[in-house]
């Protein structure tokens, strides 16, 4: 099986960016077309990356909506000096990072013995693309969070090395170090799946 992740072409990603910077200023100045615009333009962006940042599909809706309720909260301070898409997956974030840490505050009680288990029953199934969508996120599971972090941001959402440094706060080799460590060890896991696939098939 061969999982192929393609970051968006980058002209059209650049113009793309540029309409959501244009509907986030707008929205500032109190355009609630614009708003409506800005948030269908970086909605998928945001709901990808905080799924992977929490690895927890159940709470990504409630964090997107999180991300964008404080983002609206500081459109005023925002003056388009990074592009949009880069401002907000930055709110993203912080937005994870702090449901991470309330959730580690607070402990969850449940009735079934097997709560994993539970989860894993509630999922749809036999959807197109399920089983490869699975894979890739059972592939990116285990790498380490910061090099998960970057691949997804450069390669699954399409920021530049430049704008996933902006966006994490580390240097762009730090970026492109872990973007290609993490492309190594995802090569690793595919080739190490298919040799134990070939002697079954």
């Amino acid at each position: 099986m061969t999982v192929s992740v393609l970051p968006v072409a980058r002209t059209k990603r650049a113009a793309a960016d540029a309409a959501a910077t244009a509907w986030a200023l707008a929205a500032r100045g109190g355009d609630p077309r614009a708003a409506e615009h800005f948030v269908r333009a970086l909605h998928h962006d945001v709901l990808c990356y905080v799924v992977h940042l929490s690895g927890d599909p159940q709470t990504a809706h409630d964090l997107t909506q999180d991300t964008f309720a404080r983002a609206f909260g500081s459109l005023h301070g925002f003056e388009g000096r990074a592009s949009a898409r880069t401002w907000l997956l930055s709110i993203a974030r912080r937005a994870v990072a702090d449901s991470l840490r309330y959730a580690a505050a607070r402990p969850r009680l449940t009735d079934a013995p097997d709560w994993q288990t539970a989860v894993e029953r509630t999922q749809p199934r036999d959807l197109p693309g399920f089983d490869e969508g699975v894979a890739l996120l059972d592939l990116l599971a285990a790498l380490p969070d910061e090099r998960r972090e970057a691949f997804v941001l450069t390669q699954v959402v399409g920021l530049s090395y430049e704008e996933a440094a902006s966006c994490t706060g580390c240097p762009v080799g730090t970026v492109r170090s872990r973007v290609s460590r993490a492309r190594a060890a995802l090569e690793r896991q595919l080739l190490d799946a298919e040799a134990r696939a070939a002697p079954a098939a």
